[in-house]
């Protein structure tokens, strides 16, 4: 780039939760360490406290600031608001990157960059699905609609990133071969995360932690835990750790399980608070990409007992014991069984540690993104950056 210096990157994402949230606030603390600018435009309606709390931690890590604006989940006539505000917030940062995650985040920063390269300014238009519209499919209308916008909005990008191998496999198979270029950079953690976190004395067998929603399997895992129970023949403990649109629905199941007393609930916290409560982390999802739960839990010595969905057999090994299948309470059963039962278990399904750190460290995939930013801005010669 002729008139290189530091980059001017702007995130897009709806919902200021979960692992999106992670993502890009790990990516914008290295960036601006790296002497990049950053902001972030999303979401107004989702997140709370603990949210907010986030927010203001990272606030020192964005000099572009925080735009936060009315962005509904699914397509609506509001869309059109929210893009029309977008752009003019977005043209005032004078981006030289517009990175979207996430379905709407991606149709944000693939239309408003393409606005911008209309003017012949040197914008790059990234996208990464982080899962989203890749766990629909065309055989229902819905999955038809977001998957047809995903080819329709392809070839407004310059790039696409996926955080695993099965991402980029699934947007293949759902949405198409892709007609510009593309990356798998693996989602990775902060080096101060990936120090021992130790059970406290009084710490449950099995912990919960994320979105309260069925996609991510909390009933599976009440109906997993008691019959895990059965299987060892005592009682056991567990702690679900999050808050999401069904959580009155797993308080009744766990009520009528008769689990009320073993299954403790708590609101959402750091998820190295959380694993200093339990000695095992569960994730029982019907879906995923990449999630981080996952990898924090395994840089903080955590075992991890997870469905077979996703990435995750990427981290803990496709031949993995710990890995049960998808929307299976009896596979789950019996490998909670096993954890709690084989006092080997954490050296039987814990990976390589320094292997470990090496692949899914935040600095790596920073580093591996700054470099795309920068090969896509090199092949657009001619443009200007916005002034």
């Amino acid at each position: 780039m002729a008139d290189d210096g530091p980059l001017r990157i702007i995130h897009c994402f709806r919902s200021p939760i979960g692992g999106i949230f992670r993502h890009v606030r790990d990516l914008a603390e290295f960036h601006v360490k790296a002497g990049h600018d950053v902001g972030i435009i999303c979401d107004s309606l989702t997140g709370g406290s603990f949210e907010d709390s986030l927010f203001d931690e990272i606030r020192p890590y964005l000099p572009l600031g925080l735009v936060r604006l009315p962005i509904s989940r699914s397509i609506s006539p509001r869309d059109f608001g929210a893009f029309r505000e977008s752009y003019r917030e977005i043209k005032g940062l004078r981006p030289d990157v517009l990175h979207g995650h996430g379905a709407k985040g991606g149709a944000i920063a693939r239309l408003i960059g393409s606005a911008l390269r209309v003017n012949r300014y040197r914008v790059a238009r990234l996208y990464s699905p982080h899962g989203g519209s890749l766990h629909y499919t065309n055989r229902t209308a819905a999955g038809l609609a977001i998957l047809t916008a995903e080819r329709l909005l392809q070839p407004l990008g310059d790039a696409l990133t996926f955080v695993c191998d099965y991402e980029q496999e699934a947007y293949t198979a759902r949405v198409g071969k892709p007609r510009v270029r593309a990356e798998r950079i693996y989602n990775g953690i902060h080096d101060r995360d990936f120090d021992t976190v130790y059970p406290s004395e009084d710490a449950v067998d099995f912990l919960y932690i994320g979105m309260l929603r069925d996609l991510k399997g909390p009933d599976i895992f009440i109906d997993a835990f008691a019959e895990a129970e059965r299987l060892v023949g005592r009682p056991l403990s567990a702690l679900m750790v999050g808050d999401g649109p069904d959580k009155e629905k797993y308080e009744q199941m766990m009520l009528q399980l008769g689990l009320g007393r073993r299954i403790a609930l708590m609101p959402s916290m750091r998820a190295r608070e959380a694993f200093a409560f339990a000695h095992n982390v569960v994730v029982p999802s019907r879906a995923e990409a990449m999630p981080y739960i996952v990898l924090e839990a395994l840089a903080a010595r955590k075992p991890v007992i997870a469905s077979r969905v996703g990435g995750i057999p990427e981290v803990l090994g496709r031949d993995s014991i710990a890995l049960t299948e998808p929307g299976n309470a009896h596979s789950l059963a019996a490998v909670m069984a096993q954890a709690v039962s084989d006092p080997a278990w954490l050296r039987k399904v814990m990976p390589e540690p320094a292997a470990f750190k090496n692949t899914f460290s935040a600095s790596t995939m920073s580093r591996s993104l700054l470099t795309l930013y920068h090969e896509v801005l090199a092949g657009q010669s001619g443009g200007k950056r916005l002034a």
